[in-house]
């Protein structure tokens, strides 16, 4: 096995035990959330709503794909960084199969969106925002389709705690926070503006003085100020009327068939129909168009879910299972296929040398990733075989520098590892200046935040084997809702690019899906679930995901403790959202990093930029074989939240 070669061979041995004993303690520290234990279900997902809704299912009797659709229902009503008109992926674990399942519902882009019609509004990408953001909604369809395929339950089930929320939920802050920063763009779209500032006429025309913002108080408390552009405030009964309609209407569709003799599953997708066929898709198609957007009822009658085989590698006994590259799924799997190739445990949790190992293996993984994935069903054909093969990671891994890092990694030549030749080499020199950095303070904000983009995840297992993980996403706030549907618009067109050098397999096309950051995972161990985990957190997501599972595989953590554990981000790679910016050496450290870890990495060429929590919130089951039950870990980082019995 190649070791790493130390730079610091010049500390002295007590110098060195220190370090050590220090960076074991912080490896070991106390989690600020209990581990969750159950035998017979468990439920996680992003708000604690939404994994109320998961026990619920769970409690009258339904199966992990059941509780997982009623999850998806209620975080999608919530938006918990996601609404119905945003995308789902998701990996199952068929218990009688024996076998991993992918779930491809990522909407795709509609008629006329191509890149001369960006370039022609003065485009160099297609924007994050508004009605020309949005591919065709695929949440609907991917709950749809798992429901009927693997659940065990009716759509009016399932969807009863969507529609319940729909008609009326108390709002949490985050929410409400979220809508009162979106809300001047919002406030641009008739149908977002009445439904999420439903007080924004008369909270404008109050009395009282003005603060700096231009926003008015009429309160002697004034300690709601930070709401007052509109939106509901925490804990108001926040209602959609027009989404828990359209969501009523998916309901009868299904009882209309199966009162005409429709199996269960054929009502089911009689519902699927009426969404993307009958007249939510009119509907939606003509609120979509009304306000500039380019969504036909022709683009959601096209569009179908994928039910795919995954892809996954085997590191040291432990399949790990990813959606494949139409995602970056397999950037995980690149990971730590190039992490095997050095003794990390050896290095010590959060050492300098196991940082800089890890942020140049990412770095390496993710150059591939912005270059090489894209939309399978679409040429050209990704070389996804010599990504993924071992020898491609030996070759990568021997470019890793022990005392420096890389600032101009770029993507390999996978295709000698497939027997092929690379269609495309003339553009990988060139690499790097296809690409920005971002200078100002301002474009340093945004693209710090488009790294962190939201998202939520969700997991559930029961006690018959079905294991759930999924990352779904988009139609976050600021979101455009389509006309009478209540159904709030994806942003996923931003993740193409209209540029062949920056990603050939990635360029933009009418019925095309863009590669997306979403990334749920799966782990087997001697055959049966060893893990089920996802994060929330845009290009964030596999970097923390990687660290998560070697938590676990090599340093012995218990999964409540992996997911608060201390990660670091690195901005290296390209951004899949905005101007696709990079920021090599930048890299995300948490508080608790020591002083002499800081300056070590510094001294390696990194920019070091701080936070109290760095883990992303991470979600995940691991499965005690020995006692038949589940241990739940959901972190500290946000709102997520976990239930079982």
């Amino acid at each position: 096995m190649k070791r790493f070669s130390s730079p610091f061979r010049a500390l002295s041995v007590p110098i060195l035990l220190l370090a050590a004993l220090a960076i074991a303690a912080t490896a070991a520290s106390r989690p600020q959330k209990p581990v969750l234990h159950g035998r017979h279900w468990m439920a996680i997902t992003g708000k604690p709503l939404g994994a109320t809704a998961g026990a619920m299912i769970f409690q009258q009797g339904g199966n992990a794909v059941d509780a997982a659709c009623a999850m998806l229902g209620a975080t999608a009503t919530m938006f918990d960084a996601l609404s119905w008109g945003g995308e789902t992926q998701a990996l199952i674990w068929h218990p009688e199969q024996k076998k991993v399942i992918g779930i491809n519902a990522l909407g795709m882009a509609p008629t006329g969106a191509t890149p001369e019609f960006f370039r022609s509004q003065g485009m160099d990408y297609p924007p994050s925002v508004g009605p020309l953001a949005a591919v065709t909604p695929g949440t609907p369809g991917g709950l749809l389709t798992m429901l009927a395929e693997y659940g065990t339950m009716s759509l009016a089930q399932v969807l009863a705690p969507a529609i319940q929320m729909a008609e009326g939920y108390p709002i949490e802050a985050a929410t409400a926070r979220g809508i009162q920063r979106g809300a001047d763009r919002i406030a641009e779209w008739p149908w977002s503006r009445r439904t999420l500032l439903p007080h924004r006429d008369e909270r404008s025309a109050a009395s009282g003085p003005q603060d700096e913002t231009g926003n008015y108080w009429d309160r002697e408390d004034d300690s709601t100020r930070e709401f007052d552009a509109g939106g509901p405030l925490p804990g108001e009964v926040f209602r959609q009327p027009e989404l828990a309609a359209t969501l009523q209407k998916l309901v009868d569709a299904e009882a209309e068939a199966l009162a005409g003799g429709k199996s269960r599953k054929d009502a089911i997708y009689a519902a699927y129909d009426r969404f993307y066929k009958g007249d939510i898709a009119e509907e939606f198609a003509r609120g979509v168009q009304e306000q500039g957007g380019l969504i036909t009822t022709e683009d959601l009658a096209n569009w179908r879910v994928e039910i795919e085989e995954p892809v996954s590698t085997n590191y040291k006994g432990i399949e790990v299972y990813k959606l494949t590259h139409w995602v970056q799924g397999p950037v995980l799997l690149q990971a730590l296929n190039i992490a095997e190739q050095f003794d990390l445990k050896a290095m010590g949790y959060n050492s300098s040398r196991y940082i800089h190992t890890l942020y140049q293996t990412i770095s390496l993984a993710f150059a591939d990733r912005d270059f090489y994935y894209g939309d399978p069903y679409f040429p050209p054909e990704e070389p996804i075989r010599g990504l993924l093969s071992k020898d491609y990671a030996k070759e990568r891994a021997r470019l890793i520098r022990p005392d420096r890092n890389d600032p101009n990694i770029g993507p390999g030549d996978p295709y000698p590892f497939q027997g092929g030749e690379n269609p495309f080499s003339h553009y990988l020199e060139n690499f790097h200046g296809e690409s920005e950095t971002p200078t100002t303070e301002e474009e340093r904000q945004e693209f710090l935040e488009g790294f962190l983009a939201g998202t939520t995840s969700i997991q559930a297992a029961d006690a018959a084997g079905w294991v759930v993980s999924v990352t779904p996403s988009g139609g976050w706030l600021p979101a455009v809702l389509a006309g009478e549907t209540g159904i709030g618009l994806s942003q996923r067109m931003q993740s193409f690019v209209l540029d062949e050098a920056m990603n050939p397999y990635n360029v933009l096309e009418p019925g095309k899906r863009p590669r997306a950051t979403l990334t749920p995972s799966l782990a087997l161990k001697d055959g049966e679930p060893f893990l089920s985990f996802a994060v929330q957190g845009g290009d964030g997501q596999d970097q923390n995901l990687l660290q998560f599972f070697l938590n676990v595989v090599e340093f012995g953590m218990n999964v409540q403790e992996a997911a608060e554990a201390a990660n670091f981000n690195s901005y290296q790679l390209r951004s899949s959202f905005g101007a696709h910016e990079s920021d090599p050496g930048a890299i995300l450290l948490n508080d608790r990093v020591p002083d002499w870890i800081r300056e070590e990495l510094s001294g390696m060429g990194y920019s070091l930029r701080f936070s109290p929590r760095t883990s992303g919130p991470i979600n995940a089951i691991w499965f005690d074989r020995e006692h038949g039950t589940f241990w739940g870990g959901s972190s500290q980082h946000g709102e997520d939240y976990g239930v079982a019995w």
